[in-house]
């Protein structure tokens, strides 16, 4: 459900007037962020310290038993979702429903790429900065949900607005089937009018980033076959050209014939020789033979990311057919497997940039520009997208995620708070 006119009203007003005073109700808004920052440190600190890698699943529990009474006490009512079936912990869902203004849908997750064997396990602080496993992706977000709320809620500006925040448990490897690991979440998205994402935030040379698109991301699996025998006969009529070359004439193809823009397409992993063992759960594998032997069996993986699903449809019948011009005596087939689709931009998504630039004007923040979706990975956002209004911009600031070291920007929480509880306000009126 796109915006009504009086909002596109609001957003267009906010492109062309300078910065306009913050109503009471903002000014007390902005005032309690500031006052509970210490409070919401404490918090990032507090979950940075609890693992909750994707696969330990009691540590996702936690977390999510940790700030489900903090979304109780702003008057939300809070279910958990198991996910038995994908083998993974659960969604935690905190709903308030309303009267009044947009009905808007709140994007996170509860894990992180850390598993209790990591070295890299508990919080530092250092200033204005602190260092973490999911210190920025993202628990420096969940943060900003809770303390977001919590202000508007001090400020009396929850009443009658429609909130629904959503926490999956398993954002950094989603469980299978995606049909029913992300089912929940678009059967929520189709009953909100805009929706927010908290991952990270991206600062590139002092600009402010906004995310309005965002690529798919999904995954493919190639196999080839030969006839094995001595190397002696390779490229006779008996012998054929043998599994690893069917394998490198299919990927030379695709990195010559494939190409266009906004489309990627990577080779992670490739094995081939006498036998070949592939872990597709895990994409790990070995492979053994010898140098006077034919090879038999090859096989490669990889993912491709594109700017819409219509251009993902496209390059699988591509290498579909690059696929079966077989090297004489070989064999190949490709398998594709379901990931995220894509989130094109919009013109709703856009106006929603828009509106948030009002509220930085008016707070007297930087505005964010338009990120390129080349530059951000794939997202829970996606699902969503099409159903409703979209925008990445408001999570933790910092650097380094995904690896040992990673960095929360401290001095930028409450920013990102102001932003996230004052675009809240505007879009719940």
């Amino acid at each position: 459900m796109k915006f009504v006119k009086n909002l596109l009203l609001m957003a267009g007003t906010a492109l062309t007037l300078s910065a306009a005073p913050l109503s009471p109700v903002e000014q007390r808004i902005a005032a309690t962020v500031d006052a509970n920052l210490a409070a919401s440190n404490a918090l990032v600190e507090k979950l940075v310290n609890i693992n909750s890698g994707t696969l330990n699943l009691e540590g996702v529990r936690r977390i999510a038993d940790e700030i489900r009474p903090r979304f109780e006490a702003l008057g939300f009512n809070v279910r958990w979702i198991p996910m038995d079936a994908t083998h993974r912990a659960g969604h935690l869902v905190a709903e308030r429903k309303g009267t009044h203004g947009k009905r808007v849908l709140l994007i996170g997750h509860l894990d992180t790429v850390f598993d209790p064997s990591s070295p890299f396990q508990k919080f530092e602080a250092h200033g204005a900065s602190a260092v973490g496993p999911g210190a920025a992706d993202m628990k420096g977000g969940l943060a900003i949900i809770l303390y977001s709320l919590q202000a508007l809620q001090t400020a009396g500006a929850l009443d009658g607005a429609s909130i629904t925040v959503f926490l999956t448990g398993d954002e950094e490897k989603p469980g299978a089937p995606l049909s029913v690991a992300r089912g929940d979440l678009i059967e929520a998205a189709r009953h909100n009018d805009v929706a927010l994402e908290f991952e990270p935030g991206v600062v590139a040379d002092g600009r402010d980033y906004a995310s309005i698109a965002r690529r798919s991301s999904s995954s493919w699996q190639l196999t080839a076959t030969g006839k094995s025998g001595h190397s002696a006969g390779i490229f006779e009529p008996a012998s054929g050209d043998g599994a690893i070359y069917e394998l490198a004439r299919i990927l030379n193809a695709f990195h010559d014939q494939l190409r266009e823009p906004g489309l990627t397409y990577n080779v992670g992993l490739a094995l081939g020789g006498t036998t070949v063992a592939y872990n597709a759960r895990e994409h790990t594998g070995t492979a053994s033979g010898k140098a006077n032997i034919i090879p038999g069996q090859a096989t490669a993986s990889g993912d491709i990311r594109t700017l819409t699903d219509e251009q993902l449809q496209r390059t699988r019948e591509r290498m579909r057919r690059i696929v079966a011009a077989h090297l004489p005596g070989t064999g190949a087939e490709i398998q594709f497997n379901e990931g995220y689709p894509a989130m094109p931009a919009t013109p709703g998504n856009q106006r929603l940039l828009d509106l948030l630039n009002g509220v930085n004007r008016d707070l007297g923040f930087a505005t964010f520009e338009t990120l390129p979706p080349g530059r951000r990975g794939a997202g829970d956002l996606s699902f969503a997208a099409p159903y409703l209004d979209a925008l990445c911009a408001l999570g933790a600031v910092g650097s380094g995620t995904h690896a040992p070291g990673e960095t929360l920007d401290l001095s930028r929480q409450p920013v990102q708070m102001k932003r996230t509880a004052l675009l809240l306000y505007r879009l719940t009126r």
